[in-house]
């Protein structure tokens, strides 16, 4: 099989948890390059790694695809880098802090017949796996409300760009992008956003909170995420004609990753059974209550998605304009969150 060579620009959290263990993994794939400024942390972790602490020395005629894992504010400046050098590129999510810059790099891409695209890897949680399954059913009937969740609980403020005043910093660029993505999954675009975007600690210098609700007309969507849920609160709530759909419990494969299982480990992105959602419904006019099995998480599939794509010609999973979407959706909720009203989308 020939491997596809890939190139990561930074070696921090996402790099390290998300993405290098799962390339390591992979058989159609080999870790060749990773560009650092100063340190070598990669190569601590994988030895056969070439660290190059010069951008330009990551784009060798071997390097077939480059991972841009750098702070949100230089997704852009780094993707369009990538592709400028002749490389497929993912980014990580979010896919960047504008959509002038999101729409240059898609068209920037298709001109130059590259393959783009972003790692929404939470498509591949098992929780919304399962809740992709459960609405191909129908089992709820029509379905009129859903409400997604990613609480966490930190009172305190980390010294991390994520949470500086800078431009794509803040938990709706952060979680947001990744609730925005499902919900485009799920139900395509929105009629309307509301969103209420807030600073709730008291250090807080960008958003820690949001609320997002996206208008489909006869269906509700809210999103919503915060750092002081210090309490089980539910992951998906979803309302049907016939029934409700209930999950609690987060996807089990940051942690599994962070502690070095990978994905052929037989207990890989197995959700707990205390965790499995629940389901109440009507059927022939009789009152049921289920248990759901949740489906095994699967971020590894991303990149044979990737594979394919590239060795295949198969479909991309994450379309660019879909990220693209994303962004637009968010600079719209932060427009609502100011004029504190309804935006058309």
């Amino acid at each position: 099989m020939e491997k596809i060579n890939v190139g990561i620009i930074g070696f921090g959290l996402s790099a390290s948890v998300f993405h290098a263990p799962i390339i390591d993994y992979l058989p159609e794939f080999n870790l060749k390059k990773v560009y650092e400024r100063k340190s070598e942390k990669s190569k601590k972790e994988y030895p056969y790694v070439e660290v190059v602490h010069n951008i330009e020395d990551l784009f060798d005629s071997d390097i077939d695809v480059i991972l841009v894992t750098t702070p949100n504010k230089i997704h852009y400046d780094h993707a369009k880098l990538a592709l400028l050098h002749n490389k497929h590129v993912i980014v990580e999510k979010p896919f960047t802090v504008t959509s002038e810059e999101a729409r240059e790099l898609v068209d920037l891409a298709v001109k130059k017949n590259l393959v783009l695209t972003v790692n929404q890897n939470r498509r591949w949680d098992g929780d919304f796996l399962t809740v992709k399954k459960l609405l191909e059913t129908k089992k709820l009937g029509k379905v009129v409300e859903f409400e997604a969740h990613f609480d966490r609980f930190r009172n305190f403020i980390k010294d991390k760009w994520k949470e500086k005043d800078e431009p794509g910093s803040g938990i709706v660029y952060d979680l947001g992008s990744h609730l925005i993505d499902q919900a485009l999954c799920l139900f395509g675009e929105p009629y309307a956003i509301f969103a209420d975007i807030r600073k709730q600690r008291p250090d807080a210098v960008v958003d820690d909170y949001f609320e997002i609700i996206l208008d489909y007309n006869t269906l509700k969507v809210t999103l919503k995420a915060d750092m002081l849920s210090n309490y089980k609160s539910p992951k998906y709530i979803i309302k049907g004609l016939n029934g409700t759909f209930i999950k609690y419990g987060t996807d089990v494969q940051e942690g599994q990753l962070k502690e070095k299982i990978t994905p052929d480990d037989p207990d890989y992105g197995k959700d707990k059974e205390s965790n499995w959602g629940k389901i109440n419904y009507i059927e022939n006019g009789e009152e049921k209550s289920e248990k759901i099995i949740t489906e095994t998480g699967k971020y590894h599939f991303f990149y044979k998605n990737l594979f394919d794509r590239i060795k295949n010609n198969a479909k991309i999973e994450v379309r660019p304009e879909t990220a693209l979407r994303t962004i637009q959706i968010i600079e719209k909720a932060f427009e609502s969150n100011e004029k504190r009203q309804f935006i058309k989308l």
